[in-house]
């Protein structure tokens, strides 16, 4: 485990930039891991950011890629609040762990600004577990996630 970075996950949405800017980012932060959290991980719009492109680019820039789609995606039956009580999301949420106990780790999906993604609920169940979630905004600059309050 690495140390400097015990229990820090961070996230980003890949929005419209081109892929450089996006590697751009991603490395300005010592990303060595990048978890896609997209449910369906294809663009039409921008097709650096389907699935098979988007591995390439950061497997090329020797970044790990894992998709975890499938368990982590949003676009849930019954809104993603109530998805994040399922073993599937649990399941998810423990692979995405321990690969952020291992490296420098970003989950991503298509939403610049996190609190219009699910990449919120995420971070929010994180950081009940003590994890510290570090979103990055536009021009790489760090916003660290507050947990909510009982009453919010």
């Amino acid at each position: 485990m690495n140390s400097k970075h015990d229990n820090v996950i961070y996230t980003i949405g890949h929005s419209t930039h081109p892929i450089e800017e996006f590697m751009r980012l991603l490395q300005q932060h010592d990303i060595q891991c990048l978890v896609d959290v997209r449910r369906f991980p294809t663009s039409k719009k921008h097709p650096q950011f389907a699935k098979e492109n988007l591995a390439n680019s950061v497997e090329q820039a020797n970044i790990e890629y894992h998709w975890l789609g499938e368990r982590l995606g949003g676009y849930r039956t019954g809104g993603y609040e109530a998805y994040v009580e399922t073993e599937a999301f649990q399941t998810g949420l423990e692979q995405l762990k321990q690969l952020g106990g291992d490296k420098f780790t970003a989950f991503m999906c298509a939403e610049l600004p996190f609190f219009r993604c699910h990449r919120r609920f995420i971070a929010e169940e994180l950081t009940k577990q003590g994890w510290r979630i570090l979103h990055i905004m536009d021009k790489g600059k760090l916003y660290e996630h507050k947990r909510k309050q009982a009453n919010e």
